[in-house]
């Protein structure tokens, strides 16, 4: 269990869910062609799951003098893992997946797709290293990442069939660009809330963050008015491209709209690190109402079908 709760488990079946929404419930089942077959689609994802538990391997081990400050109770690092395991354990599955991004690249007919899943992992290990003490930096360069687990999936599934089918693909791929735009908005959000819940350890160590620079009661201000303007940005998105959806409307204004609102509200209120905390889950649980939104609009699709 240890080892479940090092690599996010948690995140990564969030991660799992995305990727299987997006080829299964959404391309396969409204029938639009794809490269992939099951089996290298589960290959893709597992190599995907790796790098990105790796990823959340290194942060630990470079967070463990952070770590006594921000989660004196929660740190698996040394207190249930050895620093050298934990290391063994980022190596393995950085060469897990990367081995498998470059096996499924050259089975794909396109070896130079293998140079994503290298430049993922380097990415990763340069955030934990570096990157996350420049203020914003680090917060969008994950959030970029969390992103690519949608465009990963376009790039395998539908980049080699364009010369084929050409326009036909354009629908599809605009749509799940949409998704990874919004999930980039979304984590760039929950990213600074992170950062309100960590700033005593951030601000200890020399790393720069909003909470550190504005304060705390600021930022999660901010963080309020931001999903404001994230609720805002959703609706003119539907009135633009899917106002005549009345399902997906109704589900994307009530449902995700509606648990950003909740968020809005509760950061605008928020002093103590506990309701950053808090924050903090309301905000994955609009990030899940929304991958399940893509469920929801092939859904309704498939039902004007018929």
């Amino acid at each position: 269990m240890h080892f479940l709760n090092l690599i996010r488990y948690k995140n990564l079946l969030l991660l799992l869910l995305t990727q299987v929404l997006v080829h299964f419930g959404f391309l396969k089942a409204l029938d639009f062609p794809v490269a992939l077959s099951t089996l290298d689609f589960f290959i893709l994802v597992m190599a995907t799951l790796c790098i990105a538990a790796a990823g959340y391997v290194i942060n630990d081990i470079e967070d463990v003098e952070i770590d006594r400050i921000n989660r004196p109770k929660k740190r698996l690092i040394p207190l249930k893992i050895t620093e050298k395991r934990a290391f063994n354990y980022y190596l393995a599955l950085n060469i897990a997946g990367v081995g498998l991004g470059y096996y499924l690249s050259v089975q794909s007919g396109n070896s130079a797709y293998a140079a994503f899943f290298v430049f993922i992992s380097a990415l990763l290990y340069s955030y934990a290293t570096f990157l996350k003490r420049i203020l914003l930096v680090g917060n969008i360069l994950v959030s970029i990442l969390v992103a690519s687990a949608i465009l990963i999936v376009v790039i395998f599934d539908l980049s080699a069939l364009v010369s084929t089918y050409g326009p036909s693909l354009s629908n599809p791929v605009s749509v799940l660009r949409d998704y990874a735009i919004f999930a980039f908005l979304l984590n760039v959000l929950r990213e600074i809330v992170k950062d309100l819940e960590d700033m005593d350890g951030d601000h200890a160590h020399g790393l720069s963050s909003l909470p550190i620079v504005l304060g705390r009661v600021r930022t999660a201000k901010i963080t309020s008015v931001v999903a404001l303007g994230y609720i805002a940005l959703l609706v003119v998105y539907i009135y633009f491209y899917l106002y005549t959806n009345a399902i997906t409307t109704a589900y994307l204004l009530f449902v995700v709209g509606g648990s950003l609102l909740f968020f809005a509200i509760k950061a605008w209120a928020a002093t103590s690190k506990k309701d950053f905390a808090r924050l903090s889950l309301y905000l994955k649980i609009s990030m899940v109402l929304g991958i399940f939104s893509l469920g929801v609009l092939s859904l309704s699709l498939l039902y004007a079908a018929f």
